[in-house]
């Protein structure tokens, strides 16, 4: 039922495996708009991670094209996840015919404004408000030379933004950025995360103890473990599992300081499914209102009571599924109240309304084609 029959799309990364959040909201939705009859020729940057065979099963073509990671660039106008992925074989493969571009994040939009380009139906898929995210992750940040690198990253971003003036359309992952996003480009609607889950599967009854997952390599995340131990978990007794790869060794000291925590380093996609079902109650504070986070996404789709402190659903249309907290002291009486409530099928049913109508992969696709069919 493809209402556009052909699409490049320029990713930042190589979206497979789909093992955090960016490269999710990429993944899904090829996968999605391949089930829907989509030929796509997906644009990878390669830098870290390994070319992936498993693309070629969704995707018509797919291509690879180094990152120039140098020095040089962090003396550029441009940003620097901007400059190093201006490759000029992606330009030249581009106007090889007049399909429209899906350009993924501002990283990837180097040559959106090129004249060889003009004309072209260019969207872009905004995944953060990104000097504010730069500006966020320089603010948890404790190594010196890392400090200086976002902030001075955060500052190009915010004046490279107006490039976006230039895209045929925007879409925003979250209500709240879309508003944002309009006044730089009028022509800007919201289109959800795209993520794993495609029907709501939550146990009901009861579990036995709460957890918090994500890359625990970043800041952010590697924040708001230390806040739970710090703050809550050191107060009460309820076990706690913290599930992420590459933590710090600040992290690792305290959680085995803690008899009651479990933290686990490496663990497959299928253990962390079994962990996330089985959990009594998701614990998801965080620092940065921006975006959605797709962790919360999956917890609701997958997992019992979610409890959050207001950043993380600002804006979503997801604060009535969640159990929300602000001070250490809400945090722990909520955690005692939720270890001993039974999650409901009439909590189930809510989510499946709520989910399956406004953050439905299937239905985001659909709408992501009709902004290059329709550009509205």
């Amino acid at each position: 039922m493809a209402i556009i029959s052909k699409l490049h799309i320029v990713s930042f990364d190589i979206p497979f495996p789909a093992d955090y959040g960016g490269v999710m909201d990429v993944y899904h939705k090829i996968r999605h708009l391949h089930a829907l009859g989509v030929k796509i020729h997906l644009h990878c940057f390669q830098y870290h991670r390994k070319p992936a065979e498993e693309l070629n099963a969704i995707c018509e073509t797919v291509s690879y094209y180094p990152r120039e990671r140098s020095v040089k660039y962090l003396f550029s106008n441009e940003p620097f996840i901007v400059a190093t992925r201006k490759n000029k074989a992606l330009l030249n493969t581009l106007i090889h015919d007049d399909a429209p571009v899906l350009f993924e994040g501002i990283h990837t939009c180097g040559f959106i404004t090129h004249e060889l380009l003009r004309g072209r139906q260019c969207v872009v898929r905004t995944h953060n408000v990104e000097h504010e995210y730069y500006k966020h992750l320089a603010e948890a940040e404790s190594n010196l030379f890392s400090k200086w690198y976002l902030r001075r990253e955060a500052s190009k971003l915010k004046r490279y933004e107006s490039v976006l003036q230039q895209a045929y359309t925007l879409a925003a992952i979250s209500p709240q950025d879309t508003l944002y996003y309009q006044s730089i480009n009028p022509r800007t609607f919201f289109i959800p995360p795209f993520h794993p889950e495609d029907v709501v599967e939550v146990q009901t009854g009861l579990g036995n103890y709460a957890l918090y997952h994500g890359n625990l390599q970043i800041a952010e995340n590697h924040l708001a473990a230390m806040y739970l131990l710090k703050h809550v978990f050191s107060k009460i007794n309820y076990p706690l599992i913290i599930a992420g790869k590459n933590p710090r060794p600040e992290l690792l000291r305290m959680a085995v300081s803690m008899p009651h925590v479990k933290l686990i380093s490496s663990v497959n996609n299928d253990e962390m499914k079994k962990i996330i079902r089985e959990a009594q109650i998701h614990v998801l504070p965080t620092f940065q209102a921006t975006g959605i986070k797709l962790k919360l996404l999956h917890a609701l789709y997958t997992g019992r009571h979610c409890l959050v402190n207001p950043k993380m659903v600002a804006g979503t249309g997801l604060e009535s599924l969640c159990h929300q907290a602000e001070t250490a002291d809400e945090w722990i009486a909520w955690i005692e109240k939720l270890s001993q409530r039974t999650f409901s099928e009439i909590e189930l049913e809510k989510r499946k309304t709520l989910l399956e109508d406004d953050y439905s992969n299937r239905k985001a696709a659909i709408r992501l084609m009709q902004l290059f069919e329709k550009g509205q």
